[in-house]
């Protein structure tokens, strides 16, 4: 076991300077993943670091895409697409302890499937807030159904929905190329439902109580804070004043997980 923390954390080293040398991380984000992945791949093995990689790249690669396009929504974001390490402790932090809690549950499935969910979660909303902003029409407000401006937190599309499906749908199809505690089809529906359930929650969160902030020079309600883009300092109008982002996408992967372990013991109880 020493020995394959030992690979695993030279792994996820690796990796992390890979991506900070691409501008994927910054430099707090590439210590954060490289205990991270080093955590995963140590408890785990390869099969569980391939999701955390195809959750890494998939979401690495489209955070660069039509970035001409998504430039006019960048300001309402609360980071750039360089990762520090709240957001890779907020989309890694609960499968790294899933890891771990694996080599302490004997190998229990359940825990397996609870980490495939939140991989699932955090890949699906990572899609649906890339790919989403590109939709044709205004998103509209998931708890009342009112249009808001894209990259509005708490705003969903048709795309962003199905590009939250596909994200989801990809790290069960990963999964099920690695394991097969109940067959491929089962756990790919189980990733695509868990990570859809974890990215609406998100904007579920993101429309009622994560702390929103407004700038009164360019009039925009942003998540930025102490400061706008622009420089100007933003001011709380809604939400709770801890509840950032970071927390906001760590619910996201705690709703998927949470929600593919009862989905798997609903289905192996039905059998």
């Amino acid at each position: 076991m020493i020995p394959q923390f030992l690979i695993g954390f030279v792994f996820g080293a690796l990796i992390a300077i890979l991506a900070w040398r691409v501008g994927a991380l910054s430099r707090s984000g590439g210590w954060a993943a490289a205990l991270t992945g080093g955590l995963i791949f140590g408890s785990g093995g390869l099969t569980w670091a391939a999701l955390l990689l195809t959750f890494f790249i998939s979401s690495s690669v489209l955070s660069r895409l039509f970035t001409a396009r998504k430039a006019e929504v960048n300001e309402k974001f609360s980071k750039g697409s360089r990762r520090d390490w709240g957001q890779v402790f907020a989309n890694g932090g609960l499968g790294a302890l899933l890891a771990v809690a694996y080599l302490f549950a004997v190998h229990q499935n359940w825990v397996w499937i609870a980490f495939v969910g939140a991989m699932a979660a955090v890949n699906a909303d990572t899609w649906a807030t890339e790919l989403g902003i590109l939709n044709p029409t205004l998103p509209r407000l998931i708890i009342n159904g009112k249009t808001v401006e894209k990259g509005t937190s708490g705003g969903i599309s048709r795309l962003g929905t199905l590009s939250a499906l596909a994200g989801a749908a990809l790290i069960g199809v990963v999964a099920a190329l690695f394991s097969l505690p109940m067959g491929a089809l089962g756990i790919i529906l189980i990733a695509s439902l868990s990570g859809l359930i974890g990215s609406l929650f998100d904007s579920l969160l993101g429309a009622t109580v994560q702390a929103i902030y407004y700038c009164a020079v360019c009039q925009k309600e942003t998540e930025r804070h102490p400061l706008h883009t622009c420089g100007t300092q933003t001011v709380r109008v809604r939400g709770w004043l801890w509840l950032n982002n970071d927390l906001v996408n760590f619910a996201c992967s705690l709703a998927g997980a949470l929600s593919a372990a009862g989905l798997w013991l609903l289905l192996a109880g039905a059998h």
